[in-house]
């Protein structure tokens, strides 16, 4: 989230040179690599680059590409591939093992629609959103569509499918993937035409609330930022919860405990980390939140402090399910032997990121197979009539 941020950003200092730019994106993936389809990086025409497609290794030849692009004003898809011991484009041995498919796109700032603007609209409003890129893997030398359409959650549908023998079927797969929220990839073959589409699953950013405005939470905010989560604070002092102490958190809140979730909003990837340092605080907060459906509360202090919480709440008539109690982490954060405020920040937001994939936090290194799985990589063919 935080690289689209910083494209849109990149792209709009760009214009205002008027500079052009070329987005490049990994559109599709054979094997693996450093970076996933939906890597992005923009290229602006005097040669800066923002974002990335790959480790490091494939930047400097996109670079060229991009540029190609710009003064050529076309629209590219390139394999890259990181399997040969000596690969005439790249000049060496990548050792990912993988076929990456590039599209280089060119952007047309006069364009209401192009896929900058695009990006802008699903990240403008707190909505999940999908994105559509078409691509042509069986004619590469074909002038590629690109970046076309955008369905966001309430429905408003932005700029339009280029070919209008598929358009019905991209349209109804477009809403399909909206409710199953997962990227896929289709390809659409008629007698005359055939197109792959990259139906790109965007969700809306992480927001991080915590509760609790001491000075433990300061580097809590700095991790959020670099990550492009939403960051809101709240605290009972307005000397604590204040834009002096925390300048890049979007909300900043002075409210006590058991009223603060009145004012604040949340969703299913909103996560709540409660570090007050007050056992009383705490407990009042987490009671509030217990009919809130979200994924994650993370309280800071021993094990005993929650199973004392968890006791008074239910001899107070507010009895926890196993489910709820499920989203409910103390000690917060993994265990990788953190003392300092920014090492017990760290180990925070390591875990919320884990708990958001659906992961436990283990090492790599002793992990067997493979680390992103494959079938999601998939494409899926579509026979249409004329």
């Amino acid at each position: 989230m935080k690289e689209l941020q910083d494209i849109i950003k990149k792209y709009e200092n760009a214009n205002e040179k008027n500079l052009k730019s070329s987005l490049v994106t990994v559109v599709h993936l054979d094997g693996s690599s450093y970076r996933r389809p939906g890597a992005r990086m923009l290229v602006n025409e005097d040669g800066k680059i923002t974002g990335a497609i790959s480790g490091g290794c494939l930047e400097g030849d996109a670079q060229k590409k991009a540029l190609f692009t710009i003064s050529e004003q076309k629209n590219v898809l390139f394999t890259y591939d990181t399997s040969k011991e000596d690969d005439s484009e790249m000049g060496i041995h990548l050792g990912c093992e993988g076929l990456i498919q590039v599209l280089f796109e060119k952007i047309d700032s006069q364009k209401e629609d192009n896929p900058i603007e695009l990006l802008r609209k699903a990240l403008s409003v707190r909505q999940k959103a999908v994105l559509v890129t078409l691509f042509n893997l069986d004619n590469k030398e074909k002038e590629q569509l690109g970046t076309c359409l955008l369905l966001q959650e309430d429905g408003t549908i932005s700029g339009n499918i280029p070919l209008s023998q598929f358009e019905n079927s991209i349209l109804s797969d477009l809403k399909e993937v909206m409710e199953n929220e997962e990227s896929v990839f289709k390809q659409y073959k008629s007698s005359q035409e055939s197109v792959t589409a990259f139906f790109e699953f965007i969700h809306p950013p992480v927001s991080l609330v915590v509760l609790g405005a001491g000075n433990d939470a300061i580097p809590l905010m700095k991790f959020a930022d670099v990550l492009g989560w939403d960051f809101r604070i709240v605290d009972r002092r307005d000397t604590h919860a204040n834009k002096e102490r925390f300048p890049l958190a979007s909300q900043t809140l002075v409210a006590n405990p058991d009223v603060a979730l009145n004012y604040l909003s949340y969703d299913k990837r909103t996560f709540f980390v409660l570090v007050t340092h007050s056992y009383k605080c705490d407990y009042y907060f987490l009671k509030s939140l217990c009919a809130a459906d979200v994924p994650y509360v993370g309280i800071l202090g021993p094990k005993k402090k929650l199973n004392r919480m968890l006791g008074e709440l239910k001899e107070g008539g507010v009895p926890l399910s196993q489910a709820k109690i499920s989203t409910i982490f103390s000690p917060t954060g993994l265990d990788i032997g953190a003392e300092t405020p920014e090492e017990i920040a760290l180990s925070i937001i390591a875990e919320i990121q884990a708990v958001l994939k659906g992961k436990t936090g283990g090492m790599l290194t002793l992990k067997e197979e493979v680390i992103h799985s494959r079938d999601s990589l998939e494409i899926q063919v579509a026979l249409i009539e004329n």
